[in-house]
């Protein structure tokens, strides 16, 4: 499954980026919000998530993200996240960038971590920005301390671009690794899917793990299939032996 080409990339690195998508949080649980998880209260997701909702809708637009907050908190990282923690302990620079807004690799222990679509467990200010732990009692419709201003979640809407400072350091881990691993994602997604080409055209060795081909297979050096919950804690203990050589 793993070649002995990854093997002599992965011993000879010093930087690794890895990008995941809904595939390894879907082992754990949280809803793709695809296909038949694509509804709530007959709405989609992309309506419900949308900027628009929050200005026009604001109740039923709280109500959904109160709904998502639950569901989150009742799933727990799977195998998947724990091994990346474990592989991140050879590496001089090991950057775990993420389209999840579950928080699941900051629980596993993940530490340089970027979230391209921020965190579903903040709020931050819809005005000055600042950053405020999701309410525990569902009451996240309050206003903020500094500016008075309405809180909503600290995630990427429907309908917004992206923080203009977390996707330049999510391009920077990019082009500056020496191997990159693409792992559950659809590559559908910009400007995330945009990523391992970047690191490609600055030499880095592409790596994708999903139970599926991708647009991205065909520019991938290696694709393997399987379960990131599965597949990972294999390739960890492989790289404990490896480097303890």
């Amino acid at each position: 499954m793993f070649t002995e080409k990854l093997l002599r990339r992965v011993r000879g690195a010093s930087s690794v980026t890895i990008l995941t998508g809904a595939g390894i949080s879907a082992e754990s649980g949280v809803p793709t919000f695809r296909g038949k998880d694509g509804l709530w209260k007959n709405k989609k997701f992309e309506e419900l998530a949308h900027i628009d909702a929050f200005t026009e809708n604001p109740d039923e637009f709280w109500d959904f993200y109160r709904w998502r907050r639950e569901n989150v908190k009742k799933v727990k990282p799977n195998l998947g996240h724990f091994a990346l923690v474990d592989m991140a302990r050879h590496f001089d620079e090991f950057t775990v960038i993420t389209q999840n807004v579950d928080n699941l690799h900051h629980i596993a222990g993940s530490e340089h971590l970027i979230e391209l679509h921020g965190n579903l467990q903040r709020n931050r200010c819809s005005e000055c920005n600042l950053i405020y732990q999701a309410q525990k009692d569902g009451a996240d419709s309050i206003k903020c301390e500094k500016c008075g201003s309405f809180l909503r979640p600290d995630v990427v809407l429907f309908g917004e671009s992206l923080n203009s400072d977390v996707l330049k350091s999510a391009q920077e881990a990019s082009a500056m690794c020496e191997v990159f691993f693409s792992i559950g994602t659809s590559g559908l997604v910009e400007p995330a899917a945009s990523l391992p080409y970047l690191a490609k055209a600055n030499g880095a060795y592409l790596v994708e793990l999903n139970e599926e081909d991708t647009p991205l297979t065909p520019h991938m050096d290696e694709s393997i299939r399987g379960q990131a919950g599965k597949v990972l804690p294999r390739l960890a203990i492989i790289f404990d032996k490896l480097f303890s050589r």
